[in-house]
């Protein structure tokens, strides 16, 4: 089976623009995890109690990551897969991140 190909998607979290390479088919589902991860980090952010762009999105991956470890498994291979896509969207994040910074989109000094 052959894999398809790898180009980038735009996706936007808190107003945020970020290019994000993804396999073609797996578009949607990138574009559906990151309008998750963007109300998370709203609702964080409306709370008033941490501030910072990098801070929310620390604090929206430690409680996203927390509900899915402490979900009861189905299976040992389920499991890894998500541990495997959490490993891929973390780096991806951490890229789109390290080019904000790099922009200077976030408030790291």
């Amino acid at each position: 089976m052959a894999k398809s190909n790898v180009t980038p998607v735009n996706i936007t979290i808190l107003g945020k623009e970020f290019q994000v390479a993804s396999p073609e088919d797996e578009h949607q589902t990138l574009l559906q995890a990151a309008n998750f991860l963007d109300k998370r980090m709203r609702e964080i952010r409306s709370a008033g109690k941490v501030l910072g762009l990098e801070r929310i999105a620390v604090m929206a991956a430690l409680n996203l990551s927390y509900e899915l470890l402490n979900k009861p498994s189905t299976n040992s291979h389920t499991s890894a897969e998500f541990e495997q896509r959490i490993e891929l969207l973390n780096e991806k994040i951490d890229d789109a991140l390290k080019q904000s910074e790099q922009i200077g989109l976030t408030d790291n000094p």
